[in-house]
């Protein structure tokens, strides 16, 4: 069952393939306009300062449009009967990148992070909740239909306060 809407997510792999493709266009045109404006003739600084700002916009772009959407899932697929997720990403070639996991898997950070809903696996991976047609799936991703206590000695505990706890002695010790 696909959770998310193919035309959105589309956008992407167009946004980095027009990126990867303009840095591509930049680098092939720069020997060109290095000679034909006389700056490949002028002082050894002018061209190196040129070289900076064009190489700057050629190969920091798309390596931070990488950096911030390697973690975006294009396509979420949920086996119910295993409870297990296939996430689909792309990585910077493009190619689409599976990462299998479990629901107990899946950890959400105590403080919202911009670039991450939960974390699967040790990988952050943003989902736009918006797109889950049917919200109860996006609670059961993120184990927000788990029963839950507000009892705070079990939030000071690291398994959720299921220690049994040891009898305090006289001495407080």
């Amino acid at each position: 069952m696909s959770l998310s809407r193919s035309t959105q997510l589309e956008y992407t792999r167009r946004v980095k393939f027009f990126s990867y493709s303009s840095s591509m266009f930049s680098l092939s045109v720069m020997p060109y306009i290095l000679f034909k404006t006389g700056i490949g003739v002028q002082s050894l600084a002018l061209q190196v300062a040129f070289c900076s700002v064009i190489g700057l916009f050629t190969f920091i772009t798309p390596v931070l449009l990488h950096l911030i959407t390697k973690g975006y899932v294009v396509r979420l697929y949920h086996n119910p009967e295993t409870d297990t997720y296939t996430a689909v990403t792309y990585n910077a070639l493009l190619v689409e990148k599976k990462t299998v996991f479990h629901q107990k898997e899946v950890s959400v950070p105590d403080v919202s992070k911009m670039f991450t809903s939960f974390y699967a696996n040790q990988k952050s991976l943003l989902v736009n909740p918006m797109l889950f047609p049917v919200p109860h799936d996006y609670d059961h991703l993120m184990g927000y239909d788990k029963p839950f206590s507000f009892d705070l000695d079990e939030l000071d505990k690291p398994d959720g306060g299921k220690q049994e706890q040891e009898p305090k002695t006289k001495g407080g010790r």
